[in-house]
């Protein structure tokens, strides 16, 4: 359950990093795109080459809802493998588990979806998985435990109730919203993940340091 306090954090943290990360702050940056206060429409001074880096590593960070030391590991991952880092990066944080649950329509929110995983209401291939990090295959489904559909976020999901506040269905994800189920179809393409990032930054911000 999200408090009054995490909610006014959420919005806070939105306008300070230009991108909505719940649904009540993409209301309010439509409404107020500026920051509060009285110099709140005044043109801020140009950040530093290491500031305009940061906070686009935070703004990846906090759209997947991860800990600093998570996102770490997966650019250490994503460096490895061949291809473009900061591609293959997005591409690993979005087959997480609780990345596919909101991206399916599950869940309306980032937290919302990582909290119907730790409390045992998700399933991939049938078998109950808890950790939000879990990494999905393609090929894996992944569905709503039955004992849970019938409860209310759940049924409101199955009738396409987050549809407004979320972007369309990949393309890389086939779901099934009334039977509350969704099938990795294959690895997710950069240019088709809904997160507003310049990843070549990120690299740069860890390559850096």
């Amino acid at each position: 359950m999200v408090t009054k306090s995490q909610d006014r954090r959420k919005v806070r943290l939105s306008r300070a990093l230009g991108v909505a990360l719940t649904p009540k702050a993409a209301r309010y940056l439509e409404k107020r795109p500026y920051g509060p206060g009285e110099h709140g429409r005044t043109k801020r001074k140009a950040d530093s080459d290491y500031a305009v880096r940061l906070r686009e590593k935070q703004r990846l960070r906090e759209q997947y809802g991860i800990r600093e030391k998570q996102l770490r590991i997966a650019f250490n991952e994503a460096r490895r493998k061949d291809g473009l880092t900061g591609e293959n990066l997005v591409e690993l944080l979005e087959m997480r588990l609780d990345a596919l649950v909101l991206r399916a329509g599950f869940a309306r929110t980032t937290a919302q979806a990582r909290q119907f995983v730790v409390h045992r209401h998700i399933m991939v291939d049938g078998q109950l998985v808890d950790r939000p990090s879990f990494r999905v295959k393609p090929g894996q489904v992944i569905h709503v435990k039955e004992r849970s559909e019938g409860t209310e976020p759940f049924q409101v999901a199955a009738a396409g109730g987050n549809a407004e506040v979320l972007p369309p269905v990949p393309g890389y994800l086939e779901v099934d919203l009334e039977k509350l189920q969704a099938r990795l179809v294959r690895r997710p393409k950069r240019a088709e993940v809904p997160v507003t990032c310049e990843v070549q930054l990120v690299v740069e911000y860890y390559a850096a340091r």
